[in-house]
């Protein structure tokens, strides 16, 4: 990767990728003007924290260099949120409307690669990595956040902009403490981005989820002298497991259930006396996930029975599926139509197509189409957020920019490689415009606010806002 982009080179792209600004009012084209502006420092912090690439609640480094951008820009900053270290909130502004803007900015364990269209280990001995993409999540949420306080110097502009720094999404864990904390309660609403390999409003509602650990506890002996003595924790963790993988036969095609084994013993002549299974599971809302939680409870309990062991059942996380507010949906929308399709050089689209041919996928590069917003939410895809969790609290909406090469699998260490490169920073760039252009209208369309506002009511059926972590039962 070449560290050393240059503005020239950021300022080109950015030229390319805006459509239709001369049809902006004069408070969204200041926005885009910042964020032009903004873009080299977009790029750094991508940077920056790709180089970091710290895992869910380590994120100090990377916390840091968020933290210190914003104040360096006038925003207030408050540390230790919901008693998390890495979990802050940056404010500029004051007064309603209160508009938020998430980000996100840990990696994933195994998934570190150097910055090359093939799988190769970095050289500085990083295993983890951004195969998600949250340093330019964090980086372009930032950059949004000050080209919006800096429109709201100039245009005059009442209302608070908030920059949540969520850590932790990885384990689905950030977003559910400060939730339930109450960190959001009072905003008006949210903006959400994610990285990803294609264009598009958020516009499924994702799984709900529990993520839970279950240790087994036995009796060690030695393995070939005297195994009638011992009781196998790790005999439990693989009937569980069984039990777990015949009930597969008998879920519905919306349930998904995934596990590792952090402890499986110690040596193989050594009966394991502890052993510990982590689990996943999820389905399309939260009565759905509780029913399949609670089988895998007994499934433990009859394995913990069957090997004559104990077990104890820890609940980490859990969430919601996302809520879709429709009248937020258009208005970015409209926004990423506005901003328009990434443009990519030669060099970038030879990268992507290199690496979808190390990987024998379609060999089309970055997909810069700017897909269409159906007339109604698609069925549940993909994973957990813990952003739903905002959904549930107040009005949110969320949006994906292509950061990727089509096709390539998440979560991995090709995603990693793209998310270090100037291709995929040009979609946190332009990302940064939808959540500036985005935060323009909310601050200054009170229609639009109460028309979510509403929608918000309907789709939540005016319930308040309880955690799983409360809700749930073990």
């Amino acid at each position: 990767m070449r560290r050393n982009l240059s503005a020239l080179v950021i300022a080109i792209f950015i030229i390319c990728t805006v459509a239709n600004a001369g049809e902006l009012p004069n408070a969204k084209k200041a926005a885009l003007t910042e964020v032009d502006a903004l873009a080299p420092e977009i790029s750094r912090l991508s940077l920056e924290l790709w180089q970091h690439s710290e895992l869910a609640f380590q994120e100090s480094k990377s916390a840091e260099a968020l933290i210190t951008s914003l104040a360096n820009n006038g925003f207030a900053i408050e540390r230790n949120v919901a008693g998390i270290d890495t979990a802050f909130i940056a404010s500029k502004g004051e007064g309603k409307p209160i508009i938020g803007i998430l980000a996100e900015f840990d990696a994933l364990p195994g998934v570190g690669n150097a910055v090359v269209p093939r799988r190769e280990k970095r050289t500085d001995g990083v295993t983890s990595g951004h195969g998600c993409g949250h340093n330019v999540f964090g980086a372009a949420s930032v950059g949004a956040a000050i080209a919006l306080g800096k429109v709201m110097e100039t245009n005059k502009l009442s209302g608070t902009i908030r920059l949540y720094g969520t850590p932790a999404e990885e384990t689905v864990e950030g977003k559910v403490l400060m939730a339930r904390a109450g960190v959001f309660d009072d905003l008006d609403a949210a903006l959400d981005w994610h990285p990803g390999t294609d264009t598009e409003v958020k516009n499924q509602p994702g799984r709900a989820m529990n993520n839970f650990t279950v240790e087994f506890y036995g009796q060690a002996a030695h393995a070939a002298f005297d195994p009638w003595n011992g009781r196998s924790s790790l005999d439990a963790v693989e009937l569980m497991n069984y039990g777990a993988n015949l009930y597969r036969e008998h879920i519905p095609p919306t349930t998904r259930i995934h596990y590792v084994i952090p402890n499986a013993g110690d040596a193989p002549n050594v009966v394991p006396e502890y052993a510990k299974v982590w689990y996943y599971v999820r389905d399309k809302d939260r009565a759905e996930v509780q029913k399949r939680y609670d089988r895998l409870l007994k499934i433990a309990e009859g394995a913990a029975l069957a090997t004559e062991t104990t077990h104890k059942v820890t609940l980490t996380t859990g969430v919601h599926k996302y809520l879709l507010i429709r009248p937020l949906q258009e208005a970015v929308q409209a926004n990423l139509e506005a901003v328009g399709s990434v443009q990519y050089s030669t060099d970038e689209m030879g990268f992507a197509q290199e690496l979808q041919r190390s990987l024998d996928v379609d060999e089309v590069g970055f997909d810069s189409t700017i897909k269409p917003l159906a007339d109604g939410p698609k069925p549940p895809t993909g994973g957990s957020t813990d952003a739903a969790e905002v959904s549930h609290i107040i009005p949110t909406v969320g949006f994906s920019y292509t950061t990727a090469a089509a096709g390539i699998p998440w979560h991995s260490w090709a995603a990693t490689a793209c998310h270090g490169t100037s291709g995929g920073i040009k979609g946190a760039v332009a990302a940064a415009k939808v959540i500036a252009l985005t935060g323009v209208d909310l601050l200054s369309d009170p229609a639009l606010l109460e028309a979510a506002r509403k929608d918000f009511i309907e789709k939540s059926e005016g319930k308040p806002y309880r955690s799983p972590l409360e809700d749930i039962t073990q």
